[in-house]
């Protein structure tokens, strides 16, 4: 009979979450995501096929940290929501965070964020055709304020400016989608 795992997916994926939120990005190896398990490196490859799986297992962490409204919100206060929660995971892990401008969502648990996002667009009026485009563009824009505050780019305001900037910006989103 086999020795039960000592680890598992999420024990690895917490690990090296940690480790981004220490060190940064670049300290994420499969070698240093063991050695904080105090487990081989081999033992890695049950959970997670290579490093590239890890990243993309930090998307979907990073994400999944983003609570999804519940559809019956208004799609308009569900994109706002999103938006306030993907924020506040940079807050929360300003040295991972940098990873979701870098990196696709591409497990199934990850996709569910960007799902939410395209059933709010598609409920707002965007046209099928659209709906992906718009999502990346409102992503990018979300994603690109969050990093920036998350890593200190707007140190010399205060937070009040900022979160004025912020509440901006989705004002900015909303029109676009309006027109």
């Amino acid at each position: 009979m086999g020795r039960a795992p000592q680890i598992s997916r999420e024990s690895v994926l917490a690990a090296a979450l940690r480790l981004a939120d220490e060190q940064g990005l670049d300290a994420v190896t499969m070698h240093a995501v063991a050695k904080c398990l105090r487990v081989t490196p081999m033992a890695l490859y049950r959970h997670v096929d290579d490093k590239n799986a890890l990243l993309d297992g930090l998307v979907e962490v990073l994400l999944g940290e983003c609570p999804l409204p519940p559809p019956d919100v208004p799609w308009d206060e569900r994109l706002t929501a999103l938006a306030a929660g993907i924020r506040d995971t940079a807050r929360r892990h300003p040295t991972a965070f940098p990873l979701l401008l870098t990196r696709p969502a591409v497990t199934p648990a990850a996709r569910m964020a960007r799902d939410a996002v395209h059933a709010a667009l598609r409920e707002g009026g965007v046209p099928d055709a659209d709906v992906a485009r718009a999502e990346r563009l409102i992503s990018t824009a979300v994603l690109g304020f969050a990093v920036s505050e998350a890593t200190g780019r707007f140190r010399q305001h205060d937070q009040s400016v900022v979160d004025t900037d912020f509440a901006e910006l989705l004002r900015w989103l909303r029109l676009a989608l309006a027109s």
